[in-house]
């Protein structure tokens, strides 16, 4: 089996024996743990590459660090790729000078947690805070200073072995509809645009405001049949309340006033097309009952007029407001439905938009781009990436576009730095304590199969078995040894 034909879980580069380990469980949801490069000091072109845990790992030791061999402590190096829910492309271990040939050690404890130890240069950090080992869940960063900082998350079990559409896009940049994501939420958000772009019916988008519908309701169309024609958006909070109906059906000539020019209203010009309304939930439910017949059959009139017209287009609302705001019947005419996360749901991609957006303001000044930027990446802090991980977003990317701008207006030197008043609240330390292994709880037949899987190297057998050091192995063996003797 190639690299890239491996599941997510399944290990990388280097194959660890089948024997070396216990079978890792996943969480009641079916995902397993990762860890996600969020930021790399000489590797920035590697930001959102994953690590993942093998299949067969709880109980096991693996490294992380510039190694691709495994060391004499039998621990299997863990290896970077660039994965997709129907590909993965492995990348390889740490290339940075910096890192260390052995920078970290991992233990699978169970399906929530690693226990990670510093074993290379340098220190270590865990949500800001220096240690030296720890015990590790999802929403936690680790940072070898700076060398790196990971993410640690979950993966899915099972991803759709197919690609959403026919868009095939370098990693961790955008997509063609301006989407940047490469974790499983955007993956899915592509997946659910893809069937809803493809089928028939109205659409309603609904999301925190800032987390990027606009892009999903311009997605929606262009994978459509109707993408031949250009899609008419409106913001339904900027119509009048008293001009809704003019501004929706249109109306005749010289109506309702003398002097009045013809109109021929949203419906008329996005016959054949998409009606983007944002904000659909700012229309008055009186306004929305005036909709459901269009909505049904596609007849309207305008304003003034006896005879019936007939639009044919496709409804794509969006709201930020909870969907059963809407008038009932005015929600169940909408039998597509798109949920765009906000940042918090998809933490992993907030360093990758990050920089879409910085490479954006850097298009069109130069400065910035000769300061701040090294090539195509720029140079973020990371004291700036663990204030915009642990950041609250409330307008999500509109918020974290205004924080880079305060970045790139206060920072004094080459590398972005947290912007005045940008305050964030750090998680808690992390535990430093591992639960051993008590040594009297463990039988001679348990000793001797661990033993047995690491093919007898007891440096392997006592980490496995979750002992203190090698020394209370030994002195398990020797009790054995005494028992089987008298």
């Amino acid at each position: 089996m190639s690299s890239e034909e491996r599941g997510p879980l399944e290990t990388t580069l280097v194959e660890a024996p089948e024997q070396d380990s216990m079978l890792y469980s996943a969480t009641p949801d079916g995902s397993s743990l990762a860890l996600v490069l969020v930021w790399s000091r000489e590797e920035p072109e590697r930001i959102g590459e994953v690590i993942t845990m093998p299949r067969r790992a709880r109980g096991s030791s693996f490294v992380i660090g510039r190694t691709a061999e495994r060391g004499e402590d039998g621990a299997t190096p863990l290896m970077l790729s660039r994965l997709r829910p129907f590909e993965r492309q492995v990348t390889g271990p740490f290339r940075a000078s910096r890192v260390s040939r052995r920078q970290l050690t991992v233990k699978v404890e169970d399906a929530d947690t690693l226990y990670i130890e510093n074993v290379g240069r340098g220190l270590i950090r865990v949500n800001g805070h220096q240690l030296d080992k720890a015990t590790v869940r999802a929403g936690d960063l680790i940072e070898a200073e700076r060398r790196f900082i990971l993410l640690c998350t979950h993966r899915p079990n099972s991803w759709p072995m197919h690609a959403a559409s026919d868009d095939v896009f370098v990693y961790g940049l955008s997509d063609e509809h301006g989407m940047v994501g490469e974790s499983p939420a955007l993956w899915e958000l592509r997946e659910r645009v893809e069937f809803v772009a493809t089928r028939d019916g109205h659409v309603l988008i609904h999301g925190p405001s800032g987390s990027g519908k606009e892009l999903v309701a311009h997605a929606v169309h262009t994978r459509s049949k109707r993408r031949g024609a250009e899609i008419v958006s409106r913001n339904a909070a900027t119509i009048p309340e008293t001009l809704v109906d003019a501004e929706l059906f249109g109306n005749m000539k010289n109506y309702p006033n003398p002097g009045m020019p013809v109109r021929v209203g949203l419906l008329g010009e996005a016959d054949g097309s998409s009606l983007f309304l944002d904000e659909i939930g700012e229309l008055p439910h009186a306004m929305q009952a005036h909709l459901l017949r269009v909505l049904d059959s596609g007849e309207y009139q305008r304003l003034g007029e006896a005879r019936p017209r007939r639009s044919d287009f496709r409804l794509i609302a969006a709201t930020n407001r909870d969907p059963a705001a809407l008038k009932h019947d005015f929600l169940a005419r909408f039998t597509l439905r798109v949920e765009v996360p906000g940042l918090g749901e998809h933490r992993e991609d907030i360093v990758l938009v990050a920089r879409h957006l910085l490479r954006q303001i850097a298009r069109s000044d130069v400065a910035m781009t000769e300061r701040f930027f090294r090539g195509d990446e720029p140079r973020l802090s990371p004291e700036l990436v663990y204030g915009l991980m642990w950041h609250p977003f409330t307008t999500h990317v509109r918020e974290l576009n205004e924080v880079l701008w305060r970045a790139l207006a206060t920072s004094p030197g080459q590398y972005l730095q947290p912007p005045p008043g940008f305050q964030v609240r750090a998680p808690p330390e992390p535990t430093t304590s591992r639960p051993y292994t008590d040594p009297n709880s463990l039988s001679r037949e348990e000793v001797m199969t661990a033993l047995e899987e690491c093919e007898g190297v007891k440096e392997r057998a006592w980490r496995e078995l979750g002992l203190r050091n090698r020394f209370q192995l030994n002195r398990l063996l020797k009790k054995f040894e005494d028992l089987t003797e008298t």
